[in-house]
């Protein structure tokens, strides 16, 4: 749900959609990865982090895509990306699988699609036992 810390709400609004997120990655049996979409033109935001931090307590499978790296100058999107990983390593001991992506020039396109296709095989071999 891109935009969740973003949005102008109501808490209550926002209550309600923290509850239907947390119903659908928890409840959700077959859901063999989520990506988590990160905007890499900004620094780490504290609510992306306490997301991923969450999805760790809760053993979910994820990779992070940073999106619209084209939107900004190549050096600032690198630094933003790693300040994010850097502070991820302050609490988790392997980190998760990301990638830096631009819909507009394509970038990350063939590490992404290889890594979905390779959970794709996987999945497909654990439905198959």
């Amino acid at each position: 749900m891109p935009g969740y810390g973003y949005a102008k709400v109501s808490q209550k609004q926002r209550k309600s959609w923290t509850s239907m997120i947390e119903d659908y990655i928890l409840k959700r049996t077959n859901l063999g990865n989520l990506f988590v979409l990160i905007d890499s033109r900004h620094e780490p935001q504290k609510i992306d982090l306490e997301f991923v931090d969450q999805l760790g307590e809760w053993q979910v499978p994820f990779a992070i895509a940073f999106t619209k790296a084209d939107k900004n100058k190549p050096g600032a999107t690198v630094n933003n990306v790693q300040k994010f990983i850097e502070t991820l390593k302050n609490t988790w001991a392997d980190l998760p699988p990301y990638f830096v992506t631009s819909a507009t020039r394509g970038d990350g396109r063939e590490e992404l699609l290889s890594f979905i296709h390779e959970l794709n095989k996987e999945f497909t071999a654990l439905q198959g036992k």
